[in-house]
């Protein structure tokens, strides 16, 4: 079968106030298999957002070529669904009506709607606030809802870009091991941007290292420690100096 998403060369050059072009990926090939956790690891100003937003449909590639499952791309991709690290919620709709809002866009039904909405704030474990106001909740609790959110969507393709970066430890470890839950139990594909190496291992199936000027790919592992992972075994602290290292030669 073919892989699930495919990126053939993708590039992308920015055109500065100035009218200076400046490189921003080249020549990126990535494939994904259907049920994959990737994760996207780089130096700041590497392109890591910009590639994940040139597979969501929200920015267009200079060059090269998306294909999901066989089918090229137009400008926006409705097999994928975008996380960002800010919750995006609406402020003005509680939590369920947050997470009802894209089976609203579909045309589900209300009472359907509702009933899947809770179904999907029960898995990401924020059964009991389905009134509360974004607002009210921590921001743990938010980029839970924002989670659930996305989930609703259905999209094969799970696309988050540091969706934990502005939690303490104690809460984005908690979200991590939600989020393998959610993965193990929807079979989702996930490709996920990280800053953070015990991150990236701790969570992902493969891990693409980028380097920057232009953006690119220099390195890519595949993670055969089996989860539950222990953040203190040898063979993860020493896969962790590994990346560490290829980092550090990237930047």
């Amino acid at each position: 079968m073919p892989p699930l998403l495919k990126l053939n060369n993708i590039g992308k050059i920015f055109s500065t106030p100035q009218g200076r072009e400046v490189s921003a990926l080249e020549d990126v090939n990535i494939e994904v298999e259907d049920g994959e956790f990737i994760s996207l690891i780089g130096p700041t100003g590497c392109g890591k957002t910009t590639l994940l937003r040139i597979i969501a449909g929200l920015e267009t590639a200079s060059a090269g070529e998306i294909a999901i499952q066989d089918n090229q791309t137009g400008a926006s991709s409705p097999l994928c669904t975008l996380v960002f690290q800010q919750y995006s919620l609406f402020p003005w709709l509680n939590v369920i009506e947050n997470t009802a809002f894209p089976l609203e866009m579909r045309g589900i039904p209300r009472r359907s709607r509702i009933k899947m909405a809770e179904e999907y704030l029960e898995l990401v474990g924020l059964a009991g606030v389905e009134n509360a106001k974004p607002y009210e909740l921590s921001g743990g609790m938010q980029q839970r809802a924002a989670i659930a959110r996305a989930l609703a969507y259905d999209a094969k393709i799970l696309l988050m870009d540091e969706p934990f970066g502005a939690l303490d430890e104690r809460t984005r470890h908690r979200l991590q091991d939600t989020l393998l839950e959610i993965w193990r139990k929807k079979k989702k594909t996930i490709i996920f941007v990280t800053h953070n190496i015990d991150e990236a291992v701790y969570l992902a199936g493969k891990i693409f290292i980028m380097a920057s000027e232009p953006g690119r790919l220099v390195e890519d592992i595949t993670i055969s420690i089996p989860r539950p992972r222990n953040r203190l075994s040898e063979e993860f602290t020493n896969l962790h100096l590994k990346i560490r290292n290829f980092l550090e030669k990237a930047a």
